[in-house]
């Protein structure tokens, strides 16, 4: 129950977002997840969470 009320305080917030920002975050929460996954350190999530948040910034129509 705890982990569906914190998913929905973070993602509740989204909303009021404009498209580029809720890509950019998206992609950086996706690329902190791979980069933490494939390095296993936290150099590898703060990388992963740049590339993401980067990649998402930029796919915003």
């Amino acid at each position: 129950m705890k982990k569906a009320v914190l998913a929905i305080a973070f993602i509740l917030p989204l909303a009021a977002c404009t498209t580029q920002e809720r890509n950019a975050t998206v992609g950086a929460g996706l690329g902190v997840a791979t980069g933490a996954a494939i390095t296993g350190d936290a150099t590898g999530a703060v990388a992963g969470g740049l590339v993401g948040g980067g990649i998402g910034a930029a796919t915003a129509r």
